[in-house]
């Protein structure tokens, strides 16, 4: 199954990037380059995902509109998607 969640990345002051999930709580992630952070963001959300799907009572967040968040002019702003596969016996 395919989940797509915004992320919004920054250059920081060194010159590398910071970003975050606005819908995924505590959820992070930096890179020495742009795409290297979007990289990092991939990973980030699969396994943020899969362990919140790991609870029984497992409810994902709803996905903000990417052109609702308010960033800021230096603030870049991706759609990341994750494919995950679950185990045998879930519908997807």
């Amino acid at each position: 199954m395919k989940f797509t969640y915004p992320a919004v990345f920054k250059k920081t002051e060194q010159g590398s990037f910071e970003g975050y999930f606005p819908d995924l709580a505590m959820c992070r992630v930096t890179g020495d380059s742009l795409d290297d952070a979007i990289r990092n963001a991939i990973e980030a959300e699969r396994e943020w995902i899969s362990l919140e799907l790991e609870e029984e009572d497992a409810e994902l967040p709803a996905i903000t509109d990417p052109e609702d968040i308010d960033a800021a002019q230096d603030e870049i702003v991706r759609s990341i998607g994750v494919n995950i596969r679950f185990f045998e016996g879930w519908d997807e």
